[in-house]
């Protein structure tokens, strides 16, 4: 048995995952024995202001310590906790990160946009064939798109917006012309039938509100008609009676501008959404670095 604890320290959230690993009659199971995910929004100061507040700097030290406090209490075999683009874009990010490293004993990693695809990629690998696919994973504060063929990732290319950045910033609308000039010029030219593969929060909302399982195809126009019933309904209704989070309830329609126009672009007429994200592929890397331990 292994015990495994993955942390993902976003841009609107910041999140962990500890898990129990085994091996029964030659079947691998993973054993959710904890998930925390705190609505703690480093990209609306990094996005506006360049660094990390000082209230959201203690705050997330705070949090650090709780996290520390719950791999001790369960006596976790290995770690890793990762930070993308708000950590790795803050003037003080890294200042935090060593200050956290060295008063608590927790070790984290500021990784980058093609680390950051490698270990999602690894989470949705089971989800995919030989097919063509466009990968879009649309975060706090960037996006992701990798395109698969054949099981072999030919393309990968990071984007510097994000369903918060979207929101923080004017400066996006340049962006929207690079990502679809990349799509065009370098995915399209492929000249094959593109299905997309979304990974994110907010893709996974609408993955609950049709009510699709994990996997299974969202058609183009389902995510549109999702868009448009969440518009109608203002914050208060969103957070009452839809039952989002307060950070979901304002990211969320943005963040769907991105997969939406990815895949137009991408001429993708369904999304398969496999519930995975950032810390499913971290809980990957985990297992394989320490697999042995279980024979």
């Amino acid at each position: 048995m292994l015990k495994l604890a993955a942390i993902d320290i976003g841009s609107n959230a910041i999140r962990i995952q500890l898990s129990r690993v085994t091996i029964f009659e030659g079947n691998i199971t993973f054993k959710r024995l904890e998930y925390v995910r705190f609505p703690l929004r480093l990209g609306q100061d990094v996005f506006t202001t360049g660094k990390i507040s000082p209230d959201s700097e203690a705050k997330f030290i705070k949090l650090m310590q709780a996290f520390k406090l719950l791999i001790d209490l369960y006596e976790v075999d290995d770690y890793m906790g990762c930070a993308t683009s708000a950590m790795r874009e803050s003037d003080n990010g890294r200042e935090i990160i060593q200050k956290v490293n060295e008063s608590l004993d927790l070790e984290i990693d500021i990784i980058d946009g093609d680390q950051e695809a490698e270990m999602i990629n690894k989470a949705i690998f089971p989800y995919m064939d030989d097919k063509a696919y466009l990968h879009i994973d649309v975060g706090g504060g960037s996006t992701e798109f990798n395109f698969y063929q054949n099981n072999q990732k030919l393309l990968s290319r990071s984007f510097k917006i994000g369903s918060v950045r979207h929101l923080e910033t004017n400066s996006a609308h340049h962006m929207w012309d690079e990502m679809k000039k990349w799509i065009e010029q370098k995915v399209i030219q492929k000249s094959v039938k593109i299905h997309a593969i979304g990974t994110g929060g907010n893709i996974n909302k609408v993955q609950d509100l049709t009510g699709k399982k994990p996997g299974k195809p969202i058609s183009l126009k389902k995510v549109k008609e999702t868009q448009a019933y969440i518009k109608g309904f203002n914050m208060d209704e969103r957070i009452n009676k839809l039952q989002f989070n307060p950070d979901r309830a304002d990211v969320i329609i943005p963040a769907l501008d991105i997969y939406i126009n990815a895949m137009i672009w991408s001429k993708s007429q369904s999304i398969i959404v496999p519930d995975s994200g950032l810390k499913d592929g971290i809980m990957q890397l985990l297992y394989e670095r320490n697999k042995e331990k279980l024979n």
